[in-house]
Order: C-alpha cells, then sequence, then structure tokens
C-alpha cells in the first residue's frame, strides 16, 4: 500500500522523466500505486459508443473493450469491408449484433455529414463519441474540401462530426466526448498564422503533432463553451502503443523502442476508464494519460492561451463550414 502522497511523486516523476511515463513502465507502475479497478461487466448495456477508426490499433482494441461491457457500439469509417469484418467479428465474440457501421471519410465534410445525419436517423442517444481517427501523410496535400489532409482528418473533420452530433450527445444524460490526442502534441506549437503548412516545408509528423496540439485545444473550448450541456469533453493521450499505425508512420522509432512500447490494451485503456467511470463529469475540458490529469503544455514555446483557443475556434469553424461560427 502506497501512501497517496508518496505515489503521487512517484507519478510526477514519472511524467517528468517522458520515457517511462509514455513506456509501458507507466501503466505497469500506475496500476499498482493507484490500485486500478475494471469496470464492472454489461456497465455500458443500454447505452450507445460511437468509435472513429474502430477497424485497427487502439480504434479497434476500444471497440472491443466497449463492447464486451455490453455497449451498442457504432463503427465509422472508410472501408465497408473492413468494418464488416470488425462487425462479424464482435457479434460472435459477445453472441449479440449490436454493431452497426457507418462510412465516413472524416477528411470530407460531405461524408460527415451524411454519417451525421445517417447516426441522427438511426440512433435514439450516444452515450460516448470517441474520435479516434487518423493519419499521418509523407507528403503535403489538400483534402476534396482543399484542406491540407492532416488538418482536415485530425481537426475539422471530428470538429465537424462533433458539431453535428452535438443535439443527440446533449439529449443523452451524462454523454461524453473523449478525443485520443498524441503525446507529440507537446512538441509542436500551433500555427496559427499557417495552420494549412502553405508557408513552411512540410514536415508529416510535425503536420501530425501540430494536429494534435490543435485538437487538444479544442476539447478545452468545446468544454467551455457547452460548459452547461451537462457533456464531459476530454482528450486523452495513450502513451507510445504498438500499433501498426505507429509501426507504418514512424518505422525508425517503433524499432528502437519496440521493447518499450505499450500494448495496445495498455494504450487504450484511459478510454474505457474515461468512457466509464462515474468520477469523469461535465464539462471537462482536461487531458488525460493513465487515469490521470496531465498538463496541456511541456514548453512554454507552444502554450495556447485563452484567446488563441478562440482565435483557432473561429478558424476551423470557418473551414468547417459552420458559418456563424458555434458561439462563445
Amino acid at each position: 500500500m502506497f501512501v497517496e502522497g508518496v505515489r503521487d511523486v512517484i507519478d510526477a516523476t514519472l511524467e517528468l522523466a517522458v520515457v517511462p511515463s509514455f513506456s509501458r513502465i507507466g501503466p505497469a507502475l500506475r496500476r499498482r500505486l493507484y490500485s486500478w479497478t475494471e469496470p464492472s461487466a454489461g456497465m455500458l448495456s443500454g447505452r450507445t459508443v460511437l468509435v472513429t477508426g474502430p477497424t485497427s490499433g487502439l480504434g479497434r482494441e476500444t471497440a472491443t473493450e466497449l463492447a464486451q461491457l455490453g455497449a451498442r457500439v457504432v463503427l465509422a469509417g472508410r472501408d465497408q469491408t473492413r468494418l464488416s469484418q470488425v462487425r462479424d467479428e464482435l457479434a460472435a465474440s459477445t453472441g449479440e449484433d449490436r454493431y452497426p457501421t457507418v462510412v465516413v471519410d472524416m477528411s470530407s465534410l460531405s461524408s460527415v455529414r451524411r454519417a451525421v445525419e445517417q447516426v441522427l436517423l438511426t440512433e435514439s442517444r450516444l452515450d460516448v463519441l470517441v474520435d479516434n481517427a487518423g493519419a499521418i501523410y509523407p507528403d503535403r496535400g489538400e483534402s476534396v474540401d482543399g484542406i491540407e489532409r492532416t488538418l482536415a482528418v485530425l481537426v475539422v473533420g471530428p470538429f465537424a462530426l462533433t458539431s453535428g452530433l452535438l443535439p443527440l450527445l446533449s439529449a443523452t444524460p451524462g454523454a461524453r466526448v473523449i478525443s485520443v490526442t498524441s503525446g507529440g502534441m507537446y512538441t509542436q506549437p500551433a500555427r496559427l498564422d499557417d495552420l494549412e503548412w502553405r508557408m513552411r516545408p512540410f514536415s508529416g509528423t510535425r503536420a501530425y503533432a501540430q494536429g494534435k496540439r490543435i485538437q487538444v485545444a479544442l476539447m478545452r473550448e468545446w468544454a467551455r463553451r457547452f460548459a452547461q450541456s451537462g457533456i464531459a469533453f476530454n482528450a486523452m493521450h495513450p502513451g507510445w502503443a504498438d500499433t501498426p499505425g505507429l509501426a507504418e508512420s514512424l518505422p525508425g522509432f517503433h524499432h528502437l523502442m519496440r521493447p518499450l512500447l505499450r500494448s495496445v490494451e495498455e494504450g487504450a485503456d484511459t478510454i474505457t476508464w474515461l468512457a466509464t467511470s462515474p468520477s469523469v463529469r461535465p464539462p471537462g475540458g482536461r487531458l488525460y494519460l493513465d487515469r490521470r490529469t496531465r498538463p496541456f503544455d511541456r514548453v512554454p514555446q507552444t502554450r495556447l492561451n485563452a484567446a488563441d483557443r478562440q482565435e483557432l475556434w473561429d478558424e476551423i469553424s470557418e473551414l468547417a463550414g459552420l458559418n456563424p461560427a458555434i458561439p462563445a
């Protein structure tokens, strides 16, 4: 048994050291420090969850874990064949067919709008929205809407999705929105004068990190602007999890760190915890790692103040075609 003050010091030391915090060491030690408990069986029965990017990696694991807890899981992704495969596997493992699929390309606003219409027509409630879909591109490109692809997938599409599903979320008691970000966002400022990499050399990893930085800043704005909605808006980062996306986009890092990488189960744990824990309450506006709140910034140069976040909100609203922007 650890004394509370002592365990918090150990946790804080881990966090400052980065490598043990983000690697598999983090959840292994914190599970013991804080005596983690698992969600009770069937606790999500009668509730509906939507997960974007559910066909591999963290999204696949999240869909599986929430399905095992009894949730109706709406699987939202680009490829109907892969979605159907996940649906069939979940139905076989749980013995129930409660996994509708929604084909959506998060880089396309028209596709996102169609997905919103489908969900609003078919679902009577939405308890949890998990914004997980993501991509890293080696070269700069633009979406069908003329938006830099990384920003479109990580930020603009999810913003439009959340906005469109807001009426359903607001009508569902205790609803939660969970944004899956990345520890890489600590390293990259959000260039408000060049969000789409038009004026500087493009870097796929830096564009991804900037997108994740923006993602977290917007979750704080969602929580502030909709503090009375009853919705908890939070972000989490999974640490360094061994996912197909990591292996494909950062092969050198994956090879070097593989012995220390977290499993997908360890990476997705905090998503499940945020979706189920009674201690998570609205309005949220926090960033989590391993079931604990974490700082939004590590480097002063990356910090976004309140005015920056409001400017960012207006810019993303405009890109998402939400005019006028959702008010403060």
